[in-house]
């Protein structure tokens, strides 16, 4: 069974900073990408950032610079270290992997606060 859970949303202010992980289990990590994904409050879910199985990483545009996503395949888990945070970075946060022949498989989510 697939199981992705997130941690480490909060509260931070304009300018601050927040790491989330997310913890894999039932896949085999080391050779699976891994996403994040955000949903701000009435709004589509969108692409944040990906990770390789080989580490080459991709980030949406708005994130660049002061988002980084990585992974530790001895803990089954990656993340994302944001820095510089703004309020329109303030959304739920999402982590995602595919399994080929299976499917999108999500987490629950970590909400994401930015305050003025």
């Amino acid at each position: 069974q697939v199981q992705l859970v997130e941690s480490g949303g909060g509260l931070v202010q304009a300018g601050g900073s927040l790491n989330l992980s997310c913890v894999v289990s039932g896949v085999t990590f080391s050779t699976s990408n891994m996403n994040w994904y955000r949903q701000a409050p009435g709004k589509e879910r969108e692409f944040v950032a990906a990770i390789t199985w080989n580490e080459i990483t991709y980030y949406e545009d708005s994130v660049k610079g002061r988002f980084a996503i990585a992974r530790d395949n001895a803990k089954n888990t990656f993340y994302l270290e944001m820095n510089s945070l703004q309020q329109q970075d303030t959304a739920t946060y999402y982590c995602n992997t595919e399994v080929r022949g299976s499917g999108d498989y999500w987490g629950k989510g970590t909400l994401v606060t930015v305050s003025s």
